[in-house]
């Protein structure tokens, strides 16, 4: 029984594969059918049914059995679709699909530019007005709204005929508010016309009143009044006191349509103070250049006001006395700007010109001042480091101080602009001068007054550059402005080699002098009238070159009380020296000329002329221009206004007196030695002494000719010269009065002999005890002789 039934399960199992098998062909044939009659987006369901994809449809819906049917796209975005993309949105259909978007003038925080529905929306309102995206034209401004912009005309504009104001093609043109009598600009204003707007500017020859700015749609005006200039404090001068009273007068007097007349006035003032300074020149030099640093200050403020009142554009002024003004006004300008007149030329850019600050007319002015010079004479020179230091390495020797000497007139440069410490740009000058060409150690240079504060003010040459010279005209390069002017500089290099032989001589000099000078106190035998002028002479010379040789250099290049005190006593003492000189003439002229009609002058009066007319002489100089001792390198007399003729002038005249005196005593001498029977002693002995004078004053003048030379800045051989001469100068009287008299040179050996007859004497006393014993012992015949 086991048997069949085993085997009637397994023929059970093979029909149930068989038909399994069969079923999976009829399914593939199935299959294999609905592929050939679905249409597009649809896939099949069975042999006789078909299904739409996602988001397409049939007629009959999503499934169909018509072969007759297509898939269609769904629009999600229909009026009945229930989809939403929520505010500030649109829903765009795809097919297949769809997807939401913000609406013009939105966007999604995100920066997306698509979401899918109402709560991925985040859309916001786009400010085309930042963000670039608006494309006004340049005359309008941009009006955001929501969802959108405008493009509307800015104030002062308006739409040009045939555009309306807002759309976004709107284009606009200036409004003429002057012309269509719109502004309310005070009276006292002119109405200016600018893009989009307007302004009210001053009149010419007003300025605005406290309070309000010129250039301002408010802006309201009066007229200028003429600027307040005081005399600087605790200074006092005559001349300075009547300049400002005239200048209270124009003041006074002063009206805007006047100014051109008002600055020729005041110009003709300042030249008719200058020309005759009076007691100006006589003031210290720190309080004159101190006046001179407040003058310019002053002079430029006038002129700048009163320059704005002037209704022209420019102005050009020359006055008797060859002051020269030339203004410049201008409203507008661009560029460089060229100006000048004959003194002075000047290219800067307009802008530096205007100044940030000034709202008036633009003005450029220069005026140049020969006269100016007087109140700048003797004005220091200070370089700055960088160019001493080139100095040295040039010359190889120590820089020890510059003096200046004015070539050009004095150019005062003024502007609108008061802000003209450091420029922006630099300005170019073109400065006229005498033409003169540098000697060595000398240059050429531009340089400006400078002010030192509160104390006085010097020559500067910081922030300008020389560029070059040519015929009579240099140009410079300045980085400020202030008053200009060419200078000839000598720079005082230390000459190592003529230092040393000046202080070697001079120590040479003293010692002979010195000699001299106790040679004619202890010497008997020559003491007289003669001898009394030789000593004092010496005495003269030997004080002189000590004072020489210890304080001739003005360190510092300040002219201060140590100076000046050395300059006088080095003119008294040399002029001293040459009255004696001239003592020695009136000597000579009675010993041969009256040799026989009484005795010369006497020892008191000797005294009083020798030292008594040289400080009348320093005491008059002294009184008339206390100024005139001292320089900036030495402390020497100062040849400006001539002072140094209060040494030269007694010198010559006494040099050619004694030349004089000289001719007649040879001439008299001559008749003498003619006579039938003369006095020879006496006839020889007035000889020699006229031969020892006339070589006294050929050595002591020509060394002082040559000594003249010796602060001349190009004379250094001259210099060297006179230094050699002044060695040989107290040498020269010790051999002359001393080594050539016989009776000195007894004297001396006189005076040689009990030196040498003391220490013989102090030898011999020594050894005379032990050597006299030994004599008698080996010759006892000695004794007797």
């Amino acid at each position: 029984m086991g048997g069949p039934c085993r085997r009637s399960s397994f023929l059970l199992l093979l029909q149930v594969l068989g038909v399994s098998l069969i079923l999976l062909e009829v399914g593939s044939q199935k299959t294999s059918d609905c592929a050939r009659w679905c249409p597009p987006k649809s896939t099949c369901v069975n042999a006789t049914t078909c299904r739409c994809s996602p988001g397409f449809i049939s007629s009959s819906g999503e499934m169909f059995t018509s072969r007759l049917e297509s898939c269609d796209d769904i629009n999600e975005c229909g009026p009945s679709s229930a989809v939403s993309c929520g505010k500030f949105a649109d829903c765009q259909n795809t097919e297949g699909s769809f997807y939401c978007t913000c609406i013009q003038g939105y966007e999604l925080a995100s920066q997306a530019r698509t979401f899918r529905n109402e709560s991925e929306n985040t859309c916001q309102d786009v400010n085309e007005c930042t963000s670039g995206q608006n494309p006004c034209h340049n005359s309008t401004h941009c009006l955001n709204n929501i969802g959108g912009y405008e493009c509307r005309c800015r104030p002062g504009w308006k739409p040009v005929p045939g555009s309306r104001n807002g759309p976004k093609n709107t284009v606009c043109e200036d409004v003429d508010e002057c012309s269509s009598g719109q502004p309310t600009c005070h009276e006292s204003t002119v109405c200016i016309n600018t893009v989009g707007s307007y302004k009210c500017h001053c009149r010419r020859g007003w300025e605005p009143k406290p309070g309000f700015q010129n250039r301002q749609p408010n802006t309201t005006c009066e007229e200028m009044s003429f600027p307040t200039w005081t005399p600087p404090p605790g200074i006092k001068s005559q001349s300075m006191s009547h300049f400002f009273e005239r200048v209270q007068e124009l003041h006074r007097d002063f009206k805007p349509a006047l100014a051109q007349d008002t600055m020729q006035d005041l110009i003709k003032s300042v030249d008719e103070m200058l020309e005759a300074p009076r007691d100006l020149e006589t003031l210290p030099l720190p309080e004159r250049h101190l006046m001179a640093t407040h003058f310019l200050l002053g002079y430029e403020a006038v002129l700048r006001t009163l320059a704005k009142a002037m209704p022209g554009a420019s102005f050009t002024y020359l006055s008797p006395s060859n002051t020269e003004l030339s203004l410049m006004i201008q409203e507008r300008g661009e560029g460089n700007i060229t100006m000048g007149q004959s003194h002075a030329r000047m290219l800067l850019d307009w802008a530096v010109a205007t100044g940030a600050r000034d709202s008036g007319p633009t003005v450029m002015g220069i005026l140049s001042s020969c006269n100016m010079q007087k109140l700048l004479a003797n004005a220091s020179l200070e370089l700055e480091p960088e160019k001493k230091v080139e100095l040295n390495k040039i010359h190889q020797s120590p820089f020890r101080g510059a003096e200046p000497r004015l070539l050009s007139a004095v150019n005062l440069v003024f502007l609108s602009n008061t802000n003209t410490e450091k420029l922006d740009s630099p300005v170019t000058f073109a400065f006229s001068h005498l033409p003169e060409t540098p000697g060595p150690r000398q240059e050429l240079i531009c340089a400006f007054w400078k002010s030192d504060g509160n104390s006085s003010g010097h020559w500067a040459m910081t922030g300008c550059q020389t560029l070059g010279t040519r015929n009579g005209s240099t140009t410079c390069r300045c980085n400020h402005l202030s008053s200009f002017a060419i200078l000839m500089a000598h720079y005082d290099i230390e000459d190592q080699k003529l230092a040393l032989i000046t202080r070697l001589g001079l120590v040479l000099s003293l010692v002979c002098l010195l000699l001299c000078i106790l040679t004619f106190l202890l010497v008997r035998p020559i003491q007289g009238s003669r001898t009394t002028v030789h000593l004092h002479l010496c005495i003269c010379l030997f004080v002189g070159s000590a004072i020489f040789l210890a304080g001739i250099e003005n360190e510092g290049g300040q002219v201060g009380l140590r100076c000046r005190l050395v300059a006088v006593l080095l003119h008294y003492f040399f002029l001293a020296a040459f009255c004696w000189m001239s003592l020695e003439g009136v000597e000579l002229y009675f010993l041969v000329v009256r040799v026989f009609q009484g005795q010369g002058l006497s020892k008191w009066q000797l005294c009083l002329i020798g030292y008594g007319v040289s400080l009348l002489i320093v005491g008059i100089s002294a009184a008339v221009n206390s100024e005139g001792y001292g320089r900036t390198l030495y402390c020497w007399l100062n040849p400006a206004r001539g002072f140094l003729w209060s040494f030269l002038g007694p010198v010559t005249f006494i040099v050619l007196c004694n030349a004089v005196v000289f001719v007649t005593t040879v001439w008299k001498l001559t008749q003498k030695f003619s006579e039938i029977n003369p006095d020879m002693k006496k006839l020889k002995k007035a000889r020699v002494l006229t031969i020892t004078a006339v070589a006294q004053l050929f050595v002591l003048g020509s060394t002082w000719v040559f000594g003249l030379f010796l602060f001349n800045p190009q004379s250094w051989l001259l210099s060297y010269t006179f230094t050699i001469l002044n060695c040989l100068q107290g040498l020269f009287l010790f051999v002359l009065h001393c080594l050539l008299n016989k009776k000195v040179r007894e004297e001396y050996r006189r005076w040689a002999g009990r030196v040498t007859a003391n220490r013989y004497s102090e030898f011999t006393t020594s050894t005379s005890a032990p050597s006299h014993n030994q004599t008698q012992a080996h010759r006892p015949s000695e004794s007797g002789m």
